[in-house]
């Protein structure tokens, strides 16, 4: 089927005679059981094709009815690895799905011209998550991108604006909010089973510092001037944009293109404790430093105390977790991550089904889908734009607060 002649999902169900056009689809029992007619399925783009970008194009063929059709990136050699792995994604899927023809492109806006594409993921690297989700978003696209959502408070407001604007079914990959032990937590302490909270901590590595890496020889096949796009053009180096993809770079410990540690894992821990205390539309009012920090390696930075317009104190923390956060209120307290959760005294939560080895069954929802059926649905996402741009803040605010060695006042409602 042409581009010209495609009917996207979007366009069908934006149809007005729904009624005739339902009675030219064959009901789905009949196609056989996990078959996907047509017309349900979304199609998808996805801009980025590094590390991030395959694994998602793996979770979304293995665990969505969507269709992958395009992918963006400013190496040629990503571009074809990805073709491949698109193919090994669906060889290797549930129902053996046949892969559909990918087309790859080194610019992005390519791919957003195409009409047959209902929706983009965006998995680049933070500094062109604000550029690349407005452009998809003015082209029609709905936006999957991941975490966190921009390095700048700016940046941030701009997308929620734009997704308000479009209509736009935007999910930000901070995807522990679909994890059933986060919303466990999320319930334990939404409904009050600690009692008041007074006190937060979370652990999260330091703040980005500003680009210092030596410049190498810049491999063939890579656009470097592309990659760059808006933040400044640096000397190249692998450990920020490594040819190979089985690696995450660290591009994001260095201002120009991240947020640093504090942000990308701010992302997730940041994001758990704002959703668990009811704080998804506001943030912290004051933003402390500690005093001295001048002898501290940034990746190393804590000791930052935010507070909340209702007194409630959130503490850039190491307490001895690895990256977790931890609710202290009036009745006990609750620990949780990746790895466990946790209360004290251990009657706060009820009882947690085990696995063969005795210990809690993961259960890690599915976030890809939760954004698909929004598609489908036209509905909101379990972490819309104005939910990561919050989250994100958080750290945007206390990175400036740790650089400038100074308290900071903080209006939520203003953002300024």
């Amino acid at each position: 089927m042409s581009t010209e002649t495609h009917n996207s999902r979007r366009r069908f169900l934006r149809t007005a005679g729904l009624g005739a056009a339902a009675f030219t689809i064959v009901p789905r029992h009949v196609l056989g059981r996990g078959f996907t007619a047509p017309s349900d399925q979304v199609t998808l783009g996805v801009i980025g094709l590094g590390k991030q970008g395959n694994i998602l194009a793996d979770y979304f063929v293995n665990q969505t009815g969507a269709r992958i059709l395009a992918g963006s990136d400013v190496w040629d050699g990503k571009r074809e690895g990805f073709r491949q792995n698109v193919k090994r994604f669906y060889r290797m899927s549930a129902d053996g799905g046949r892969a559909p023809r990918v087309v790859t492109y080194p610019d992005y806006r390519t791919l957003l011209e195409r009409k047959d594409i209902d929706a983009v993921i965006v998995a680049t690297p933070d500094h062109w998550h604000h550029r690349q989700t407005i452009d998809a978003m003015a082209a029609g696209k709905d936006v999957y991108c991941e975490k966190p959502l921009t390095n700048t408070i700016l940046e941030g407001r701009a997308i929620v604006d734009a997704a308000a604007k479009y209509s736009t079914v935007f999910q930000v990959g901070s995807m522990q909010r679909s994890w059933d032990r986060f919303r466990i937590a999320h319930e334990a302490v939404s409904s009050g089973r600690l009692g008041k909270i007074s006190k937060v901590l979370v652990n999260v590595g330091g703040p980005a510092r500003a680009y210092d890496l030596p410049a190498e020889v810049l491999p063939k096949g890579v656009d470097w001037e592309r990659w760059c796009g808006p933040a400044p053009i640096v000397g190249y180096n692998d450990l920020i944009a490594p040819a190979k993809v089985e690696t995450y770079p660290d591009w994001r410990d260095f201002k120009e293109f991240g947020s640093g540690r504090i942000g990308d894992w701010g992302a997730h821990m940041f994001d758990i404790a704002q959703w668990c205390l009811g704080m998804d539309d506001t943030g912290p009012v004051r933003f402390v430093p500690p005093t001295d920090l001048q002898a501290v390696d940034s990746k190393d930075m804590r000791g930052l105390r935010m507070y909340y317009a209702d007194g409630t104190e959130m503490i850039h923390e190491d307490f001895g977790r690895s990256w977790a956060v931890r609710f202290i209120g009036e009745r006990g307290s609750l620990d949780v991550s990746r790895d466990f959760l946790e209360t004290t005294p251990v009657t706060l939560l009820p009882a947690q089904p085990l696995d063969e080895a005795g210990k809690p069954v993961r259960d890690y929802g599915n976030h890809y889908e939760d954004w698909i059926s929004a598609i489908k649905s036209r509905g909101e996402t379990i972490c819309p734009a104005s939910v990561g741009h919050r989250s994100a803040t958080v750290a945007n605010v206390g990175s400036i607060a740790y650089w400038l060695g100074r308290e900071l006042r903080w209006d939520p409602a203003k953002e300024e």
